[in-house]
């Protein structure tokens, strides 16, 4: 009987080791075979015209004279792009975080500033092919472009962290200074649920 049990036990673990490699197999066939239809989808989206007026009608507005915008982005609408020219990054960035949103482009967090305020920016992005995934090839004074109806901003990367997602501290919101604060999970590779956050540090050029 002691043997049938060490059989049945030997022959389960060979069995998840087997759907465990079919699993890898199919994930890594439809990044391959199905990467550029899955992207092209999202492309196709994103070029549908979406509204970035608030809820007046009225197009987001800044007053240089204070240094902030004068009529806000409705949340859930793009306002932005940001291009990262070293990892051929360009895409729609959206005010909000929510899992709608970060499925159309990049969100921003609304406890955040805006560009051109001054103050802590937080942006947050999915770790995929077509967004983040190449986030590790950044490097200390890399440029990050950030254009809006009201203006462009431009952000020299000064720092880059891995960090565990309930740090906080590592995202400080503050007002005397112009920072912009990227994150995507990490590892890039990551299948599943990931604890760290991979961020990038940027100072406005001024």
């Amino acid at each position: 009987m002691l043997n049938n049990i060490v059989k049945l036990i030997k022959a389960t673990i060979i069995d998840l080791i087997v759907a465990l490699l079919v699993t890898a197999i199919l994930y890594t066939a439809l990044e391959l075979f199905l990467g550029q239809e899955i992207s092209m989808v999202f492309g196709i989206a994103n070029t549908i015209s979406i509204d970035t007026t608030n809820k007046n009608n009225k197009q987001t507005e800044y007053d240089k004279t204070k240094n902030k915008l004068k009529v806000y982005p409705e949340y859930g609408t793009q306002y932005a792009t940001i291009e990262i020219s070293k990892i051929n990054v360009d895409l729609p960035v959206y005010y909000g975080d929510t899992l709608e949103v970060l499925k159309k482009g990049v969100g921003h967090s609304s406890g955040s500033y805006f560009p051109g305020e001054g103050g802590s920016i937080v942006y947050m992005g999915h770790n995929s092919k077509n967004v983040f995934r190449r986030f590790g090839e950044l490097q200390i004074g890399d440029t990050i472009n950030i254009k809006t109806n009201y203006g462009e901003f431009k952000y020299l990367i000064n720092d880059m962290q891995i960090v565990d997602e309930t740090d906080t501290e590592k995202l400080p919101i503050q007002k005397n200074e112009e920072t912009l604060m990227i994150y995507t999970c990490y590892p890039f590779n990551n299948i599943g649920y990931a604890t760290q956050r991979y961020v990038v540090y940027a100072k406005l050029e001024k």
